[in-house]
Formats: structure tokens, sequence, C-alpha cells
């Protein structure tokens, strides 16, 4: 299998140049999802001169397949389910069938002004088999990028107010 991308610094460097159109605009934030979306979204926030925030979900694991996820939730009670991994697992609807509609997948491309995506594999699995190096970021890690990503911010605020 080929792997699409190095490491997460370079496919938020990727993902930016494919969303060009949003850079200096104030009407732009982006969002990573702790932890390991942080350096991706960093790496786009940089380049599209925009602010950087989190998401924050909480991702339903497979018990056993700590990199499997079943689905996620998030502020609101917003849910939403992997299809394909819940059918495979042993006595799903009785595990998780209260969990959330299985529409609710659909509901972000209908909800979005756009959606990209830089690749999308016919058979997909896990986000971890499409890079080089797909190392856990750490909480620590997650704090710097964020920092770094205000910090940088304000210097460039105050720049443009001189």
């Amino acid at each position: 299998m080929e792997r699409a991308f190095p490491n997460r610094t370079e496919a938020g460097r990727l993902l930016a140049g494919r969303l060009v159109k949003y850079a200096g605009r104030d009407d732009v934030i982006v969002l990573g999802l702790p932890r390991g979306g942080v350096p991706v979204a960093f790496e786009v926030a940089q380049r599209l001169g925009a602010p950087l925030d989190v998401f924050i979900v909480r991702k339903l694991g497979v018990p056993g397949f700590e990199e499997l996820a079943a689905g996620a939730i998030a502020s609101g009670g917003v849910r939403v389910l992997n299809e394909d991994v819940v059918r495979a697992l042993p006595n799903a609807e009785e595990t998780i069938e209260s969990i959330g509609p299985p529409d609710t997948c659909h509901e972000l491309e209908e909800q979005a002004d756009e959606t990209i995506c830089l690749s999308m594999p016919e058979f997909f699995q896990a986000v971890g088999q499409y890079y080089e190096d797909f190392s856990q970021t750490s909480d620590e890690d997650v704090r710097e990028l964020l920092a770094r990503g205000a910090q940088q911010r304000a210097v460039s605020g105050e720049q443009e107010q001189e």
C-alpha cells in the first residue's frame, strides 16, 4: 500500500495548498481534532494566516482495536458512526444501536460550505495506514502548537496595526 503522506506536518502543508483561496480572510478559523489533527491544522492555519483552535470530540473506540474508531461524540450531543465498522462488530446492534442515527455521518457534507479530501482510498480502514510516520501526538505537543499559533497571530495582528 502506498502511503499518502510522510507525516502530519506534510499532510497539513498539502491540505493548505488546496485551501489557498481562504488565505488572509477574517471569516476563516482552522479547527483541529485533538490530538493528532492539531499538527495538521497548525500547518494549515500558518499557511492561511488563520486562527487555530480545537474541536473537542471523543472517539468511540472498538475494544481490543485501539486505533479503530466506530464513531465519535462531540459537544451538543452530536454523534457520528462509521457504519462499516459498526456492521463488522459482533452484536453491533445490541452494543451501540442507541448511540446515534446512521445518517449522521452525511450531515457534515450537508452543513459545510466545502469538503476537501486529499485522498479517498477505496478500502479505507484507519487513518494511520496512510502515513509513513503516524506517531502519537502528546498533550504537550498540542499545547505547544496552540500556543505558537496564538503567539504568531498576536504578532501578526501587532504588525498590521503599525
